[in-house]
């Protein structure tokens, strides 16, 4: 072969190369990943408001609905204004008539069928999250649509959680999720690809616990997809050049609901009346205008009251629906709402009073934190009981009314009131003010926008310190 043939055979291979690039030998997986990974890509997309599918992560229940709507017709005024083209805003309650489209993976194929073809990115929101449609559009600029890309506002763990089943336990901070108050966004092809990937398998837990933090790992696939990629515009606090802002998870719906609207019951049993109740006395007890302590054997110097159910060490199911019947007896005050506690939850009430005035006690309504059980199969949401769980009278008159009812004593409550109000149609309401773990368990930056209502279990704290710290009020108010 002759000198000229070589030198023009390399030029052919060094062109084909550069033409092809670096991607073509990549394994796809990590493409996506590395491509996540970039902060800054090379070139700059080009992307309108009509290639924007802004989703509101919306209530079915009559106040968050409002909201919902509130935050649609503001945005979609808001681009009317700006002259870019429309976006599509969906409120996420609406897409189907199924309840577990709140953990958002059951309703990424249907997201994917309707608009995957028109739009180039995803944005989940909260009802409380403003957007500023002109900053977020720069913001989305930067990043090549054709790409796989989870942006977002990191949190991270500080120490192994709980709630989090103790992922990443060597180093909880290399793990980043998005602060769904400053909101995320997919790209279409992630976007595309989760939904067909639903489809066909199975999660590794039935139970959906902390949202953020799960969506962020079946995004990541154990290092196969993309990590969330930091936006610094994606804000929660105002600053300049936000796309993204948050208000309050604790609206200002008017003067607080009054302590006399309040029927309290904290379930205990007799090992636990010197070490839990004194907690409970030394706290929040003062602020309850009608609050019952019940056990498995009567207590008058605290005092309790039996139920005639035993004690049990795993669920209490016995001892809740006995609760449930004893709020719509005689036997205590008549009251709009029921909040039925554990002996080492530790809760504000004056701040419940002020989130109760933005609901109608004349709804059904089941507020706390929300869990989710089966959600991918059609399964159903609950209010774990930990954090308190808040029943409006008619949710209780319609669930005891109903005949729904413990398979056994030890059955777990807030899973089985979860499980009857799915079928009666009742929403469970989550409200993230609400936890069923120590503060500790969760990211500091969380915090810092939140007003606690409640955190449970005393397990290595002083549940005192922890109340005084997080829950009591600095200015309490005089009662209504």
């Amino acid at each position: 072969m002759s000198y000229h043939n070589v030198v023009n055979g390399c030029k052919l291979v060094a062109m084909l190369l550069l033409w092809l690039g670096p991607s073509a030998a990549a394994d796809k997986h990590t493409g996506r990943a590395n491509a996540a990974e970039r902060q800054e890509p090379a070139t700059r997309s080009s992307v309108g408001l009509e290639d924007v599918v802004l989703v509101i992560q919306s209530q079915r229940n009559s106040y968050h609905a409002r909201q919902g709507a509130q935050r649609k017709t503001e945005l979609l005024q808001q681009a009317a204004e700006l002259g870019q083209g429309v976006p599509v805003v969906l409120l996420l309650h609406e897409l189907s008539e199924y309840e577990g489209d709140w953990s958002i993976l059951p309703a990424l194929p249907r997201l994917s069928a309707t608009y995957g073809q028109s739009a180039s990115w995803f944005l989940f929101v909260e009802e409380e999250t403003r957007v500023t449609l002109s900053a977020l559009l720069q913001v989305l600029h930067r990043y090549q649509v054709q790409e796989e890309w989870f942006l977002g506002k990191h949190l991270h763990d500080n120490e192994a959680s709980i709630i989090h089943h103790y992922a990443f336990s060597e180093d909880p901070t290399s793990f980043s999720y998005p602060d769904p108050a400053a909101g995320w966004a997919l790209s279409t092809p992630l976007l595309q690809r989760l939904a067909e990937r639903i489809q066909h398998e199975y999660l590794k837990s039935d139970f959906t616990i902390d949202l953020k933090h799960e969506i962020a790992l079946y995004i990541w696939e154990e290092g196969k997809g993309p990590k969330l990629t930091a936006v610094p515009e994606f804000c929660t606090e105002t600053r300049d050049n936000c796309a993204t802002t948050f208000t309050t998870y604790l609206p200002n719906c008017g003067d607080p609901v009054s302590k006399n609207d309040v029927f309290v019951a904290v379930k205990t049993c007799q090992k636990f009346h010197s070490e839990r109740v004194p907690v409970v006395k030394a706290t929040w007890e003062k602020d309850a205008a009608f609050l019952e302590f019940y056990s498995d054997v009567a207590d008058a110097s605290i005092p309790t009251i039996s139920l005639g159910v035993p004690n049990t060490e795993r669920g209490h199911c016995g001892k809740t629906f006995a609760i449930l019947r004893r709020f719509l007896s005689k036997a205590v005050p008549k009251t709009d709402w029921l909040l039925i506690v554990d002996d080492d939850t530790l809760i504000s009430l004056p701040r419940l009073w002020r989130l109760l005035r933005c609901y109608d006690p004349k709804e059904a309504v089941s507020l706390g934190e929300r869990y989710g059980y089966g959600l991918i199969q059609n399964g159903y949401s609950y209010t774990t009981g930990g954090g308190g769980m808040v029943l409006s009278r008619v949710a209780v008159s319609r669930l005891v009314s109903s005949g729904c009812s413990c398979y056994s004593d030890d059955a777990p409550d807030d899973m089985v009131l979860g499980r009857c109000f799915t079928s009666l149609g009742v929403p469970i309401t989550h409200s993230p003010l609400f936890h069923q773990a120590r503060p500790e368990d969760y990211s500091e930056t969380l915090f810092s926008m939140q007003q606690a209502i409640s955190f449970h279990k005393h397990w290595n704290i002083d549940p005192v310190a922890v109340y005084k710290h997080w829950l009591q009020e600095s200015h309490p108010r005089d009662e209504l």
